[in-house]
């Protein structure tokens, strides 16, 4: 038997309003095909509550010719030709059916309209058949389906589940019977459709949850003040990517107030800790709220004591969240887990940016017992083997193998292609721990808590090591390797990582030179945003999923950093390459997509995905005039 692979997603229908999300064809109709590794399907929460929804009339599908999309709603139109064939004397068709499909929180809508100009009413069959799995977001990235569930009658509804998770659809005026497997449902619609006119029917499902670990935020979210920008690619790309990000938007249940971004549809659109953290930062010019819910949803789950399975530690903040196990091959990850290098040191710089940006006092001061948290961690476990620096090794044996941003397996490899033995040190974490240490300081100082001066010895001891350590190359040519493997070795790749280091404190001024000039040329600006690796190393694949592809979020961190280096002049490249690249992907950027320079998207990217629609904000900041991150990173504030 063929090994299940992963479903592709570029060319999905997405509309969602988290914790709910349809993934559909262009056509509308969901699980069509079903004998191919599909996502398709309505979630809720990691669970896949239909599979399948297929609209026919007279028992046909009609000719799609059109999709409209938005956050929340899509309109499908198709030509139903062979209905009234011959009552007309034209050639065009005469019928049509528009799908307009509405998501929120918990519920789904589809009004179904046939309209017609035919010069006499016809009578049609509707039917839409429903069908359901309950399979896990694990599953289905798998290629896997779950198991045909039963629709049971209930009135003249139909629901199906369990004291966990339930779901009921509803269909004013249609005719219920059971699907020929014998499971799922079929509704069906007798329906005259007048001369020169047009009726509607509709279905709609609602989901009842119990066993969710995240529930949709309570309210809306809007910025108020977004920077006026004269270039007219920038203002369609920036209003999707807010709204998007207004969809993104949950809490916890215990915390409803709490909002944070999920990191994305399908795959994760629950709290992931890097994701939420960067979403927040990167969007901290226009709103301080994101961040506000991030960090403290984020200090309500940190770590307390040591748990290899979960790799916890006292302090240190988690990297996702999950209503169940999450298993991938041989990979297996807790429902909370803890897998992850720099979402530490990332929260301390995020309230220490969010403290600059108008956090009020007391708000920050609520906050400071995890503050001190996290820095303890930094301090006691960011340097597991004593070497100077911070490193990971999944202890578990069935955690992520590599925990920085890049955490597929492969992701950190030598300049000759050799993938890197763990443990495994990143250059860029070092550099958000040097940030942090620096920004923790600030805010101990201001706070009247003891520590700061610690802090910021530590910092410059790593500012030297890592001086010492990293740099591989002569002269002009030198640039920080991506890591240091288990043996102390420099992984001599030159890759995007490097960017991440700007604005962080760690590099001098004529280090900051250099990594700008690497990072804007050819070898890594692809012209349509910066490759994750160089096209000269031998582990380059446009392709692959962090070795040479694209990712928005990364270009937009690094563009940030040479703002904030005054370096700007080196992000001319890098931005054009985003704007160019939401032109392509029609205003609303994927996860990633191929590092050959051609907007070829990367086939199983997520869309939309949290930190690549903040990169709209980070971009049109820019070319405001404001300052695309709030405040100059690396620096602090005065208390």
């Amino acid at each position: 038997m063929p090994q299940p692979l992963q479903p592709f997603l570029h060319d999905l229908v997405t509309v969602f309003s988290a914790p709910t999300q349809v993934l559909s064809g262009q056509h509308g109709d969901i699980g069509a095909d079903v004998g191919r590794a599909s996502a398709e399907g309505v979630l809720h929460a990691d669970v896949r509550v239909l599979s399948r929804v297929v609209v026919e009339v007279d028992g046909r599908p009609g000719e799609h010719i059109a999709t409209e999309t938005g956050t929340r709603t899509a309109r499908f139109t198709t030509l139903l030709r062979e209905v009234g064939a011959g009552l007309s004397a034209v050639a065009d068709a005469t019928v049509r059916l528009d799908r307009e499909r509405r998501v929120e929180p918990g519920s789904v809508a589809e009004r179904l309209q046939l309209s017609s100009v035919l010069p006499t009413a016809v009578t049609v069959a509707v039917t839409v058949t429903f069908a359901a799995d309950l399979a896990p977001v694990a599953s289905i990235k798998m290629g896997r389906t779950g198991t045909p569930t039963a629709f049971a009658a209930v009135g003249d509804r139909r629901r199906w589940g369990d004291d966990d998770i339930a779901a009921t659809l509803t269909a004013p005026g249609a005719t219920w019977s059971t699907a020929p497997d014998g499971t799922g449902a079929v509704a069906t619609w007798s329906v005259v459709v007048p001369a020169h006119g047009s009726v509607d029917v509709g279905w709609a499902l609602e989901v009842t949850d119990r066993g969710g670990v995240v529930v949709a935020a309570p309210d809306r979210w809007a910025p108020a003040d977004l920077p006026p920008v004269a270039d007219s690619r920038v203002a369609p790309w920036l209003r999707r990517s807010l709204e998007d990000l207004d969809s993104l938007r949950m809490a916890r249940p215990q915390a409803p107030g709490d909002a944070f971004f999920a990191a994305g549809a399908p795959w994760y659109l629950t709290l992931f800790g890097r994701d939420s953290l960067w979403a927040a930062r990167l969007v901290l010019p226009v709103s301080l709220e994101p961040a506000r819910g991030t960090l403290r949803a984020l200090a309500a789950l940190q770590g307390t004591t040591i748990d290899d399975e979960r790799a916890e530690q006292p302090g240190k903040i988690m990297h996702e969240l999950r209503r169940g196990a999450f298993g991938l091959g041989s990979m297996s990850l807790p429902p909370l887990y803890y897998g992850t290098i720099d979402a530490t040191p990332l929260w301390v710089c995020l309230l220490h940016d969010a403290w600059r940006a108008g956090l009020p006092d007391p708000e920050v001061q609520a906050l400071l017992p995890a503050l001190e948290a996290a820095l303890g961690w930094l301090l006691e476990y960011f340097d597991a083997d004593g070497d100077g620096f911070g490193e990971y090794l999944d202890a578990s044996g069935h955690g992520l193998a590599n925990q920085g941003w890049k955490d597929s397996a492969d992701s950190v490899r030598f300049r000759d292609g050799r993938i890197a033995d763990g443990p495994v040190a990143l250059c860029e974490v070092q550099g958000y721990a040097h940030e942090a240490a620096v920004a923790g300081a600030a805010l101990l100082d201001a706070f009247d808590r003891p520590g700061a001066e610690r802090l910021r010895a530590w910092a410059a001891t790593l500012a030297e090591r890592f001086r010492a350590a990293f740099w591989v190359g002569e002269g002009d040519g030198r640039y920080p390797a991506l890591a240091l493997d288990g043996h102390g070795d420099r992984v001599d790749a030159l890759t995007s990582n490097i960017g991440h280091l700007l604005g962080t404190g760690i590099l001098d001024a004529e280090e900051e030179l250099l990594v700008a000039r690497r990072v804007a040329e050819p070898a890594l600006d692809s012209g349509l945003g910066l490759r994750t690796m160089s096209t000269d190393d031998a582990g380059y694949d446009p392709l692959s999923y962090h070795c040479g592809s694209v990712w928005p979020h990364d270009t937009a961190i690094v563009v940030a950093g040479l703002v904030r280096a005054g370096l700007a002049e080196h992000a001319s490249g890098l931005v054009e390459g985003l704007l160019q690249a939401s032109v392509a992907f029609d205003a609303r950027l994927p996860e990633l997509w191929s590092g050959e320079g051609r907007p070829v998207p990367y086939p199983a990217s997520c869309r939309p995905q949290a930190w690549s629609a903040a990169t709209a904000v980070v971009v049109a900041g820019l070319l405001g005039g404001a300052d695309p991150a709030g405040g100059e990173r690396g620096a602090v504030r005065e208390a």
